[in-house]
């Protein structure tokens, strides 16, 4: 099955052409410039280098969240444009549960995390061996206070790898627990498609069906800025 990925949900931005476990191709990116701007010229030119056109591909995978609101939105909406013109399946997934396929030849617990602002992070753990994966909890906004109590009483004798934009923040905070925690490899940390990839071919083994575009939805776990004050505002009229 050819897969195309996206992920989007932070600063960086990748695109990926998964063949059953092959990676064909994958671009990163880690720039400042907006998601609108580089992911399609990103798909049309690995597309391209690669020698495959959109009709080759049977399904398109993409990080619906937690993440940047913006950022999710555009590669969510990007995805949806291109298989409703072409009639493709699509496949949504945690942008948490991905990150943990970068890490699946290790044996650790990961520690999957993304700076939410606020004091917040968007987190969630998974236990990685012998190249399996086990979802310990559910994507969550937590404080890292919160984080660190939890991981002191539940994980205080495992070995902890931390992974995702958020992870030198957590890691901060939590470098004086008495357990083995360290930071993902610099090529390891950062969200990646062809882990959007693999973390929706391991759905589909496991019997999730994929969806039609118009079904595909961003998974935010909280309100937007605007939409928090909006309530703030309404709240205060209110009483």
């Amino acid at each position: 099955m050819l897969i195309l990925s996206i992920d989007s949900s932070a600063t960086a931005a990748s695109v990926a052409l998964v063949d059953d476990n092959k990676l064909i191709g994958e671009y990163f990116i880690n720039t400042e410039l907006t998601h609108s701007r580089t992911l399609m010229p990103m798909i049309d030119s690995l597309l391209e280098v690669v020698g495959k056109t959109v009709s080759d591909i049977e399904l398109i995978a993409v990080s619906t969240g937690p993440g940047s609101f913006t950022g999710v939105r555009i590669g969510v909406a990007t995805v949806k444009g291109l298989a409703f013109a072409s009639d493709i399946p699509c496949m949504g997934v945690s942008t948490l549960e991905s990150m943990a396929y970068n890490l699946t030849l290790t044996d650790c617990v990961v520690c999957a995390a993304m700076d939410a602002r606020r004091d917040q992070i968007y987190n969630a753990m998974f236990r990685i061996k012998y190249g399996s994966i086990e979802r310990l909890c559910e994507d969550r906004a937590i404080s890292l206070e919160e984080l660190k109590k939890e991981i002191s009483e539940k994980y205080s004798k495992e070995h902890i790898l931390l992974v995702g934009d958020g992870a030198r923040l957590t890691m901060r905070e939590l470098m004086d627990l008495p357990t083995y925690i360290e930071l993902a490899p610099d090529s390891l940390i950062s969200q990646r498609a062809s882990s959007v990839a693999y973390c929706a071919k391991a759905k589909i083994a496991a019997g999730e069906k994929p969806e039609m575009s118009e079904k595909l939805m961003p998974s935010y776990l909280r309100l937007s800025q605007a939409e928090r004050e909006r309530a703030e505002k309404e709240n205060k009229n209110i009483n």
